[in-house]
């Protein structure tokens, strides 16, 4: 069930932005007079789903009514532009005298227009989204002054640059970020040379090497630092470990087989560590500290649910008016943009490539309860994502066009048809072969979970 609610809310973010997009081709097209032949959702290679077609005869007889419909097969979707070379690979239409009415026909100014309008479409609705979403909901986060426990490290790459479980960060590069979350941001993307902490009072330099971005996006969870959450019982379920250790709400674990514990990431390594055995569980209750006996489940898990953030740290929320939502809602989507511009050089290492994850990684973004808040964000960043990759100079892409076009107006010739249907059956074939990889590596990383 959970999976058929990620898949729902996959389908329907993608059919909005999908729609959308090619509504930013189709609108212009129409505009200069240019004949859409068809409008769809999805690929309709064989058969559609579901389909109608309008009737519009001009003052030359030509029927200029456009097809509308829904695909099978949900990769994304078109519009047929009259006389362009695109994925429908028309030669037949091609090979006939240029009419009037027809892409090929128009000035290269007005093709520009129409071309890049799907991405225009894309940037302005990232960001038309997470203006409404401030203006719903706010900013809720967790400065990093307010992580009051410090952080919990998240690999061993990280550990072995000097940070520690319990250290306050202070600084990255000179400066604070505002958001718990932008940290692993900026030390990531921005590639700061050194990160002064607090440990236990002491003031220490973490230097950063060149380098670090590219081996920590290889990692499983490439996350650098959690807040740090202390091992508080907040609720214990029947017939578990917890249960038959007499655990109760407000106990703080502090050790595991005589193994301290301070946060709620060593627990859980502990646990893992002894799935399936007995342990003493040292837990302070009150002014007592007990060892309380119990076996943990083949699961490596102990049976309880940890105290809420909310209870032990002071979130923020900063509101907006709808007015003042615009343009912090342009700031997050540019924001966005230039994040995920700066990690995608990432994509062309050899760990970045393995991380390249399909449908299946995006699905498992969304919350299996269908949360609306969480389906926005996501929604939104998917839609700066798609104007992004949609204006790479990637023949088969709207900037491979866009490429062509800005050479034509530029040197005034224009690449002959046969030149574009060869590099829009290049641009096809590249775009197919990243999309089995991408989908590959879902694949694999499902099999590889099943066989853990």
């Amino acid at each position: 069930m959970d999976n058929l609610v990620l898949a729902a809310q996959l389908i329907l973010s993608l059919s909005i932005l999908i729609v959308l997009h090619e509504m930013g081709h189709f609108f212009p097209a129409r505009w200069f007079n240019t004949r859409v032949e068809k409008f769809y959702l999805f690929f309709d290679w064989g058969f559609s789903l579901f389909k109608f077609k309008t009737k519009k005869i001009d003052e030359n007889g030509v029927d200029q009514g456009t097809e509308y419909g829904i695909g099978w097969l949900p990769l994304g979707g078109y519009v047929k532009i009259s006389g362009m070379v695109d994925e429908s690979m028309d030669k037949e239409q091609m090979a006939l005298p240029p009419q009037p009415w027809e892409f090929r026909s128009k000035p290269a100014w007005q093709r520009l227009i129409i071309m890049i309008g799907g991405v225009t479409v894309n940037l302005i609705l990232g960001m038309f989204i997470y203006s409404m979403i401030l203006f719903a909901w706010g900013k809720e986060y967790l400065s990093v002054e307010n992580a009051k426990y410090g952080v919990v490290v998240g690999d061993k790459i990280v550990s072995d640059l000097g940070f520690r479980n319990g250290d306050k960060i202070v600084s990255v590069n000179g400066k604070m970020p505002k958001d718990f979350r932008d940290l692993n941001i900026d030390i990531l993307l921005n590639e700061p040379n050194t990160v002064k902490v607090n440990r236990k009072g002491s003031i220490i330099d973490v230097n950063i090497p060149e380098g670090f971005a590219e081996k920590v996006v290889g990692l499983d969870e490439p996350t650098l630092f959690y807040p740090a959450i202390p091992a508080i019982v907040d609720s214990v379920m029947d017939d578990s470990p917890a249960a038959t250790a007499k655990l109760m709400k407000g106990d703080t674990i502090c050790g595991v087989n005589q193994h301290e514990i301070h946060f709620m990431a060593e627990l859980s390594k502990e646990l893992t560590d002894n799935k399936g055995k007995d342990v003493t569980i040292s837990v302070v209750r009150g002014l007592d500290t007990l060892a309380l006996e119990t076996k943990i489940g083949d699961d490596g898990k102990l049976g309880f649910f940890s105290i809420d953030p909310k209870k032990i740290f002071n979130f923020s929320t900063e509101t907006f008016g709808f007015f003042e939502s615009f343009p912090a809602g342009i700031s997050e989507g540019a924001t966005t943009l230039v994040n995920y511009v700066k990690q995608f050089k990432l994509v062309f290492t050899k760990e970045g490539s393995q991380k390249l994850g399909g449908f299946g990684a995006i699905a498992s973004q969304f919350d299996k309860g269908w949360d609306w808040h969480r389906f926005w964000n996501i929604t939104a960043f998917l839609s700066i994502v798609l104007a992004f990759m949609n204006i790479l100079p990637i023949p088969a892409l709207d900037g491979g066009h866009v490429m062509f076009l800005l050479y034509e107006i530029v040197t005034g010739r224009k690449p002959s048809d046969k030149f574009l249907e060869r590099a829009q059956m290049v641009g096809m074939i590249l775009l197919l072969s990243l999309l089995v990889f991408a989908n590959g590596n879902d694949i694999y990383k499902w099999i590889k979970g099943l066989m853990k």
